[in-house]
């Protein structure tokens, strides 16, 4: 039976250095080459001509932790980012208490 490569599709997220780790990563694995980039920042969302997502920065950044963690665990749900839920996870309601 012929042997296939296995084919290995990372979503990475960090806070600092990101460039720099992927080019490492990409290093590592013969064949890998590094696929779109996207950035969150306000120099990397005018880069790529879109809005700053100042609403979810607000959010994520919250000094109260269980705020921030309710918003994350409902945006990794989602497959577009919807503000008006990630609000109502803020404020701790759920979608059928809006």
């Amino acid at each position: 039976m012929p042997r296939t490569m296995q084919r290995i599709t990372p979503f990475l997220w960090f806070d600092d250095d990101a460039e720099e780790a992927v080019k490492l990563y990409a290093s590592i694995f013969k064949s890998s080459r590094i696929g779109n980039v996207t950035r969150y920042d306000a120099e990397g969302a005018q880069a790529a001509g879109r809005p700053v997502p100042t609403v979810l920065v607000e959010l994520l950044q919250d000094k109260d932790p269980e705020k921030s963690k309710r918003v994350m665990a409902a945006m990794l749900k989602m497959k577009k980012i919807e503000i008006a839920a990630l609000k109502r996870a803020y404020e701790g309601r759920t979608a059928s208490a809006a």
